[in-house]
């Protein structure tokens, strides 16, 4: 499996999760699969496992990928994971072997507001993008929240 279909693997799965399909979902990891949740602990074995874990959430869960960077067998997402309209800052490490998912570890972000010694530099980014509005649980724009980074010249200083 070349780079442009594990990343178009990946668009479907995060799709798919954002439409509770958990079937099609799931289809990206190996049978074997393992997925850890470091700050929490937690290792599940198994792509059933990994499903049966997920569906038993009762929180109505939202995904907005922010950035999906990657090549051969490792790829990284970015994304805003809203459960209940309360937004946390994912970041997924996902290992491929051939055309599945082996591993992945998650990393989960509260949002913050930004220290003293920042708050001087300009946000156009964030406000350009609307992750305020997540904080409200309001979904921002999807191409302006999949949109990368400013480069340093383009943040109009």
């Amino acid at each position: 499996m070349g780079d442009a279909n594990r990343r178009a693997a990946l668009e479907q799965h995060w799709a798919a999760s954002d439409a509770n399909d958990f079937a099609a979902e799931h289809q990206i990891y190996d049978d074997h699969a393992l997925l850890d949740y470091p700050q929490s602990g937690e290792r599940i074995r198994g792509r059933e496992n990994i499903q049966a874990s997920r569906m038993a959430q009762p929180n109505q869960k939202r995904f907005t990928v922010r950035r999906v960077l990657g090549a051969g067998g490792l790829w990284i997402s970015e994304f805003i994971l809203s459960y209940d309209g309360q937004p946390a800052y994912v970041v997924s490490i996902m290992e491929f072997e051939d055309d599945k998912v082996v591993r992945e570890t998650q990393y989960f972000g509260e949002p913050f507001e930004p220290g003293p010694s920042r708050v001087q530099w300009p946000n156009e980014w964030i406000e350009k993008c609307g992750w305020e509005q997540m904080a409200t649980g309001a979904r921002p724009d999807r191409n302006a929240a999949t949109a990368r980074p400013p480069d340093e010249g383009e943040l109009g200083n």
